[in-house]
């Protein structure tokens, strides 16, 4: 008999391929979506019609919806990946940013709790909660000192987890996923904006690609490798909490100078505009993860390098772009 997988935020870039992974281990794959006027299910066309994939309706601001879902589904392994979690978002909408990737963590294990407390629950946190790290490269021991209120909501998460595992002997773990990308990435994200711009550029459709903060520096994967490593996660014996990252770290200038010099552009800074609006209140300056216990315990390990995620990303660009290009002159 399959096993049953619950998804809450499938309808992101993380969920969405966590339920194609899910999917093609046979798995039946429950997504919760918010019931809004226009869902967003672009990144899940490919599975809407595959049977063992179901959509239901529920929000993580609703515990009564948790509880409906959780009685009728009984999953046995619980993917908790829905927040806001979009940093710089978290400034300005910082009690929705709380609600939703804090106390929609403990809505979610309280209902697992009452309802399936023989399921297995991850949690993505994030390396955002390492915020000004105290420790380089940052592990599972790293204290952390998040500078956001999307980290500080992260660290919650990642605290209400592990308290209900020690509360209430629940198999609940996280995975402290440092930044991890792909084509199916929101636009908003510094990774996608770079890409989709460069591309645009390339194309003649745009003169700059404007960001903020060049010198930050990022641990940056594949989400498809990252997925992976949440689905390990919950396949072992004792629930445990774990760094994923590739323990590589580049500025967000040399994802800029990579993503030219793929299209071939080498004076990349004469396209570059530094746009004041993008720079944060408080930065993260440096994140690098060690990601040695995953390895060792889960026998993990990033498929993608960092220049090959950069070309992944421009290419998607660079054919939506002259996809929608052949459609107009049609």
């Amino acid at each position: 008999m399959s096993k049953k997988a619950f998804i809450t935020g499938v309808t992101g870039q993380d969920g969405s391929y966590l339920a194609d992974f899910l999917l093609s281990k046979d798995y039946q794959v429950y997504g919760m979506v918010r019931r809004t006027s226009t869902p967003i299910l672009e990144r899940l066309t490919n599975i809407l019609s595959n049977p063992n994939f179901h959509l239901v309706n529920g929000d993580l601001a609703d515990s009564s919806s948790l509880i409906r879902l959780l009685n009728e589904i009984k999953p046995d392994e619980i993917y908790n990946l829905a927040a806001q979690s979009f940093v710089q978002t978290s400034w300005e909408e910082p009690i929705l940013t709380g609600d939703y990737t804090a106390l929609g963590v403990t809505r979610m294990l309280e209902a697992m709790r009452l309802c399936c407390p023989q399921a297995k629950f991850y949690q993505a946190s994030s390396s955002e909660m390492f915020g000004k790290v105290l420790q380089t490269p940052q592990t599972e021991k790293t204290p952390f000192y998040p500078r956001s209120p999307y980290g500080v909501a992260k660290a919650y998460g990642h605290f209400i987890t592990v308290n209900y595992r020690e509360s209430y002997n629940l198999f609940a773990c996280s995975g402290i996923l440092f930044n991890h990308e792909s084509p199916r990435r929101g636009l908003e994200f510094v990774t996608r904006k770079i890409a989709h711009q460069v591309a645009e550029v390339k194309l003649g459709l745009r003169e700059k690609v404007e960001l903020g903060n060049l010198e930050a520096k990022r641990d940056w994967g594949y989400a498809k490798d990252y997925v992976q490593a949440m689905w390990l996660i919950l396949q072992q014996d004792k629930p445990d909490d774990y760094v994923i990252a590739t323990g590589e770290t580049h500025t967000v200038g040399e994802f800029l100078q990579a993503a030219f010099a793929h299209v071939g552009i080498e004076d990349w800074q004469t396209y570059f505009q530094h746009n004041p609006a993008f720079d944060r209140p408080a930065e993260v300056d440096l994140l690098i993860g060690d990601a040695s216990k995953a390895k060792q315990v889960l026998n993990w390990q990033p498929s993608v390098t960092f220049s090959d995620l950069v070309k992944i990303m421009v290419d998607a660009e660079m054919a939506i772009l002259q996809n929608q290009a052949k459609v107009a002159d049609f």
